[in-house]
């Protein structure tokens, strides 16, 4: 592609016949498009586009180059951990007669290199399927159609619709603009919304933020409504321009895995610290200096947490992939760990906890008839119902303006558009109105989008049976739209609308709220004149109204909402519904969800101070009627007391929340561009049920990184103390392995058994347990503890057998003097068997069915076990590890003192049982 200046500014590639447009922003769009060989009102053909395609190469950004393979196992093996077994082979080469314990050294080296290879790898395929599975979508016209198709797509000449919330796919010329403002401060640091004028031209010298008639890959839509022609794509934009200065970046590391960084170093530190105290009473016992070293070298070895920080972010990255499976996408790993400890859950209603399928169920005419209407979505098996069931008086001005006032389109029972736009298409079918014919016999001449300020829509349209009569049709809220009539649709004709009326009309508003159902008020006026052009003359011409209609609109609850919601409360989980609705409304839908707590309006809150709002928040189960603000000031005082708020929003308004709640959550469905930016999460599906999945999902990841870290430390911590006590009492000459022993062991600790406890399932009782603490550290005193007393039954275990077992067996400790390592060494590694069983989980029994979900740990065990009995049993390895055959009477002491280890692991969680039921009952005052 070509990156010159010119291309950057906004005009094609060069090379390609026909599309070089020199600084478009000094020229008329539709002379622009023409350029670029464009109808602004078909857009590009399929073939065409498909051709531009292969000439200008998808629109993204060049991401970093990728790093070699070469430079990536480099990188691996100058490691701080991996240059200490590198210096601890060396070591062993050089005081050692023979290669075996090098060689071994060496073994553990390249197989631990793999294995962060291979995990690397694996969380950036991960990693690079999430973000292809983030790809935007943008619409466009191709064909003649109006059509969706991923940002990757667009080419130049491509005709490109935006409307507020919408991130601007590529550079482009603007054809149409409607009280338009963008928001360009990612590419000109301009931090208040630049108006946008398709009728704009400036000179070819004007800098990006004076270029009124262009918008700008990167830059946000934050009002109004546009149609462009794409001028530039990809790295031939003005960010492209930008990527071009910009050299790479570091990845920053997480929370998570800078803690296990940082306790990874302080082990290295302790385990060289014991090993220098084995090493020095070696020395004064007299022991051989070469022998003492290989000790100490492969005891650094076995004891130095290599594999720990790779662990961790293969886990996070496996967990991410795992996530994205279940439709929640996260952007940043950090997320990941976040989410297990989230404690406040404040989500949207529409869309999240209910379907986001809106059908009308009643409608009121303006004289005060009231209508039940059959059928749910967005099918047309549904009828209008008068009260006592008969024929319903004919309300066409009311199904016309509904139609018409209206972008939406529904198809075969598929919708196109905004939800609620859409019930009013197929309530209006339902009557018999045909949304397609009637839009082409009325065409829109002029509009005022919807604007959460003034809360209403309106569209002026011509009549082309009657060439001099043209209409206004607004819909909007109710108590709005009735501020702007002065008229009301009656029985015998236009009636004027008293104050007496206008209360009895919203009278029934509350009726229908009181009901859950969201309203809406339509009405309308003839005129003659053409309307004004400019936006704000427009504006004022929305008056003097004649009331057609209210109805009542239902978007029905998510079934599986409500088990979510109740599954999270188990959990700990306060889930508070923050919504835009109605009071009424919203305590309708949280009654039928089950969500606890007080309801309170958005503007109860102003009254309400820092330490007040920090008592009332955790209280509401909802908040209606909210402001950007609102949601802004509730997470914050959610987050006083050191709690994870996670925020839901597919708003432009939500954005601020989004980003400073500890998890933000966007919708990928009906979210806007600038929420999904803000967020670091983002579900496909639109459903509560899917976050509670991904807080479930982040609890059972974070246990699995709380598994390894247990599981390796025990074995450390084992060795420590038997190497201590060897040491300090002079039994088995102060080494009660051999270096070949010790780095077996090590491999066994960091390897496939190690890392299945990565991929365990999440254990069901994850979410009946109250949220972790925020800045709990990884090991608590209660970790701590049952690590120390884990690490002192493997100690005490294999010592005694290293002691003892001579005595059971006299004839085969006569027969070798490696008998009695043998066995000490074959019972480690059975301890560290049922260890990795007694790790999975800090409160379940090893005797639970959750002991059998994970059959990759099954496999690995076996897998261990089998390759034990071969190092004991065969000839070739008896030379290599220095072992004798045992009996099956030897091996099964030696199964039965490891597995001394789930005894003492099952008390453990009997009596931590047994103190949770106290605990429980005295809080619920039963002594």
């Amino acid at each position: 592609m070509h990156h010159g200046s010119n291309s950057a500014a906004g005009t094609p590639a060069a090379g390609v016949p026909g599309l070089q447009v020199s600084d478009p922003w000094t020229r008329p769009g539709p002379d622009v498009a023409a350029a670029l060989n464009s109808d602004p009102a078909s857009g590009l053909s399929p073939g065409e586009a498909d051709r531009r395609l292969a000439a200008f190469g998808a629109n993204q950004l060049a991401g970093k180059p990728p790093v070699p393979t070469w430079r990536k196992i480099l990188g691996l093996l100058t490691d701080r951990l991996i240059l200490v077994l590198i210096a601890a082979a060396v070591i062993s080469a050089v005081v050692s007669r023979e290669l075996e314990t090098p060689i071994v050294i060496l073994a553990v080296v390249i197989l631990n290199t793999c294995l962060n290879f291979v995990q690397e790898r694996r969380a950036e395929n991960s990693l690079e399927a999430l973000r292809r599975t983030d790809v935007g979508t943008t619409r466009v016209r191709r064909g003649g159609s109006l059509t969706t198709i991923p940002r990757t797509d667009l080419v130049p000449g491509d005709i490109v619709l935006l409307e507020a919330g919408d991130s601007v796919p590529a550079d482009g010329r603007l054809l149409e603009a409607v009280r338009l403002q963008a928001a360009e401060a990612a590419l000109t640091g301009e931090s208040q919304p630049v108006n946008k004028d398709a009728a704009s031209l400036q000179p070819a010298d004007s800098p990006v933020a004076d270029r009124h008639g262009m918008l700008y890959m990167g830059t946000d839509i934050s009002r109004g409504r546009a149609m462009m022609v794409v001028t530039g794509t990809g790295m031939d934009t003005q960010m492209g321009r930008i990527a071009h200065l910009l050299g790479s970046t570091r990845d920053e590391k997480t929370t998570l895995q800078r803690s296990i960084d940082q306790l990874a170093a302080l082990l290295t530190w302790i385990a060289l610290g014991v090993v220098a105290l084995v090493f020095v009473l070696g020395l004064f016992r007299g022991e051989d200096l070469n022998s003492l070293l290989l000790t100490s070298v492969s005891l650094a070895v076995a004891t130095i947490p290599e594999g720990l920080t790779a662990v961790v972010a293969f886990t996070l990255a496996m967990g991410a992939s795992r996530l994205a499976a279940r439709g929640a996408i996260i952007k940043q790993l950090s997320a990941v760990e976040t989410l297990g400890g989230t404690s406040h859950i404040c989500t949207d209603k529409t869309g999240t906890l209910t379907l986001n399928e809106m059908t009308v169920r009643r409608l009121v005419s303006a004289s005060g008839l009231r209508c039940r209407v059959t059928g749910t979505g967005y099918g047309l098996d549904g009828k209008i119902l008068s009260p006592d069931g008969g024929e319903v008086p004919a309300m066409t001005e009311a199904y016309l303006a509904m139609v018409l006032c209206n972008d939406a389109s529904v198809t075969d029972g598929v919708l196109s558009g905004d939800p609620t736009e859409g019930a009013l298409v197929v309530l209006a079918e339902k009557a018999g109105i045909d949304p397609v014919g009637a839009r082409a016999e009325h065409p829109r001449l002029a509009e005022v989008p919807f604007d959460s300020e003034y809360k209403f829509m309106a569209t002026f349209n011509s009549d082309r049976r009657h060439a001099d009569r043209n209409w206004c049709n607004v819909k909007g809220a109710p108590g709005v739209v009735l501020d702007l009539c002065t008229h009301f649709a009656g029985p015998e004709g236009v009636e004027p609308l008293t104050p007496e009326h206008r209360e009895r009309v919203l009278t029934e508003v509350e009726l229908i709220a009181d009901a859950g159902l969201r309203t809406l008020a339509v009405a309308g006026r003839p005129f003659e004149e053409l309307p004004p052009a400019e936006p704000e003359r427009l504006r004022r011409e929305v008056a003097g109204l004649v009331l057609y209609a209210v109805v009542g609109i239902m978007d029905p609850p998510r079934r599986e909402a409500k088990d979510a919601i109740e599954e999270a409360r188990a959990a700990g989980i306060r889930v508070h519904m923050i919504t835009g609705d109605h009071l009424v409304t919203a305590s309708a839908i949280a009654k039928d969800l089950g969500i606890p707590g007080e309801a309170v309006a958005g503007s109860a809150l102003d009254g309400l101070d820092g330490p007040q709002l920090q008592e009332l928040a955790p209280q509401v189960g909802v908040l209606a009627r909210v402001s950007p603000e609102h949601k802004l000031r509730v997470v914050e005082a959610l987050q006083a007391d050191g709690s994870v708020v996670a925020m839901t929003g597919d708003g432009v308004n939500d954005a601020p929340a989004l980003k400073r709640a500890d998890i933000g959550i966007a919708m990928g469905i009906t979210g806007t561009d600038v929420s999904k930016g803000a967020a670091r999460m983002i579900l496909t599906d639109d459903n509560f049920a899917t976050i509670v999945a991904a807080v479930r999902e982040g609890r059972g990841i974070y246990a699995n990184i709380i598994k390894f870290v247990r599981f390796q430390l025990t074995t450390a911590w084992g060795f420590v103390l038997i190497f201590l006590a060897a040491a300090t009492f002079g039994f088995a000459g102060g080494a009660p392995f051999t270096a070949i022993q010790i780095l077996w062991v090590n491999i066994i600790m960091d390897g496939p058994p190690a890392l299945a406890l990565g991929v365990d399932s999440t254990d069901p009782k994850v979410m009946r347990q109250a949220p972790r603490r925020p800045r709990e550290p990884l090991l608590t005193g209660q970790r701590l503890a049952a690590l120390a007393v884990s690490g002192l039954v493997m100690a005490a275990g294999t010592c005694w057998v290293l002691l003892a077992s001579p005595s059971f067996f006299p004839d085969a400790a006569a027969a070798s003097a490696n008998f009695a390592t043998t066995m000490a060494f074959t019972t480690f590694v059975f301890y560290q068997v049922f260890n990795l069983l007694n790790v999975r989980s800090e409160t379940s029994s090893v005797f639970s069915l959750q002991t059998f979900t994970n059959r990759t740990i099954w496999f690995s065990l076996g897998a261990v076990v089998l390759l034990q009995v071969l190092v004991v049993q065969l000839g070739f390895f008896e030379d290599l590890f220095d072992t004798v055959p045992l009996d099956a009477d030897q091996w099964l002491l030696c199964l039965g003192v490891a597995a001394t280890i789930v005894v003492v692991s099952e008390l453990s969680k009997g009596v931590g049982a047994l103190r949770r039921r106290a605990a429980t009952r005295a809080k619920a005052g039963n002594p």
